[in-house]
């Protein structure tokens, strides 16, 4: 846990140091990489969630043929995302206004890389080895924040290709310490056919919800990047930031919340009280910053970003609320995913896409915007509290 705060905050000073060094409008280019990155870490999560959960199931036979198998379909997935977004890079500038292609071509080169880590980083966690764990998300944190500051100051090219290589870069740092143990690529390697099966429907349903936490959780950003301005998006890009304080720490709670729950699940014993504790934190936390950005909005982004991105903070506090819905909601998500229970996965992706058509037909303005956000995740909210009373209510009838 004090890993993942130290990891959040050098991220949250990245972005916020690049804010501040390049000003809205040079920002807006540098968000949406950031933004880019956050989408690829989703779609790589599904990789390290399914490693951590069958780390804790598999014994040691089944799981050198499980591991050996997640890291041939990571490098398969890796390469071709990567070709993809090198061949279509000069669409993507079109489509989100940006000053160069090559950054994203620069990103699709180090895409392979990350999809590998992102496994590696599953069996650290599913067997509970967080310190290894921690090490790779810090050399990944340490190496993004130091290699980018030293390139946009030693090298006059253009700052977003800066920027890229720098996060390619720490892809390849965050590697390591590597799990090379019962690891051969090369090797032919198969599972038993129910835990294929098994495998299989985890991991595509868990694919599934990332691209929902995709949706939710980035498209306002690629979408605001796409309708406004470079300033304005780049003024947003601060916003967003600010506000998803809540995410980022809510996330060091699913990484102690998915190994937990499977072991209870699987030692026949009650695990509620976890979901509980972790809903308790998120909410206090989140009623905390939230409060922070409606009384002193002006004072909070001055001190991040500075005077010229001072037009947001009657904002900060409506996006707040926005991401803290979502980061409670999330917790329930994570809770039922881990139980195998997938109906919350589907709410999430329904609430998700109706974001986006919400900020499709409204975005006059950047508070329209924030307002979608927020009617979108309450109602996903209410429903996550529904179900979740309804699983319970269901099971104590069972045991009647």
């Amino acid at each position: 846990m004090i890993s993942v705060v130290i990891v959040n905050a050098g991220n949250y000073l990245y972005n916020l140091l690049l804010g501040r060094i390049l000003g809205p409008e040079e920002f807006a280019d540098a968000a949406l990489l950031i933004t880019f990155l956050l989408v690829l870490s989703f779609l790589a999560m599904t990789f390290q969630l399914t490693v951590a959960k069958f780390s804790v199931i598999y014994d040691q036979d089944v799981f050198v043929s499980f591991i050996n198998k997640m890291y041939k379909y990571a490098a398969f997935a890796g390469v071709a995302l990567g070709i993809l977004l090198i061949l279509f890079s000069e669409s993507l500038q079109e489509v989100f206004n940006t000053k160069s292609s090559d950054m994203f071509i620069i990103f699709g080169i180090g895409v392979p890389v990350y999809f590998f880590m992102s496994v590696n980083r599953g069996v650290f966690q599913g067997g509970k080895k967080f310190d290894k764990l921690a090490v790779t998300y810090q050399a990944e944190m340490l190496t993004r924040l130091m290699i980018t500051l030293v390139l946009i100051y030693a090298i006059g090219a253009q700052f977003s290709i800066l920027i890229a290589l720098g996060i390619g870069i720490s892809f390849v740092l965050g590697l390591f310490p590597f799990r090379t143990k019962d690891i051969s690529l090369f090797k032919s390697y198969t599972l038993p056919p129910n835990q294929s099966k098994y495998v299989t429907k985890f991991f595509v349903l868990t694919a599934f919800y990332e691209l929902t936490q995709i949706i939710i959780n980035n498209s306002d950003i690629l979408m605001v990047k796409h309708y406004f301005e470079t300033y304005d998006a780049g003024l947003y890009a601060s916003l967003a930031l600010i506000g998803r304080v809540v995410y980022f720490v809510a996330w060091m709670f699913v990484m102690l919340l998915l190994p937990k729950v499977v072991q209870k699940q699987k030692d026949g014993e009650p695990h509620t009280d976890i979901l509980f504790k972790y809903v308790g934190y998120i909410a206090l936390l989140s009623s905390c910053i939230i409060a922070s950005c409606y009384i002193f909005p002006e004072f909070v982004i001055n001190s991040m970003f500075g005077s010229e991105y001072l037009s947001m903070a009657p904002l900060l506090w409506k996006y707040a609320i926005a991401t803290s819905l979502f980061a409670i909601s999330n917790i329930f998500a994570y809770y039922f995913l881990s139980l195998d229970q997938y109906i919350p996965v589907i709410l999430s992706a329904l609430l998700g896409i109706s974001q986006v058509v919400l900020i499709v037909y409204f975005h006059e303005n950047l508070t329209q915007v924030v307002l979608m956000q927020i009617v979108a995740m309450a109602i996903l909210l209410v429903f996550q509290i529904l179900y979740f009373l309804k699983k319970e209510i269901m099971n104590k009838r069972a045991k009647i």
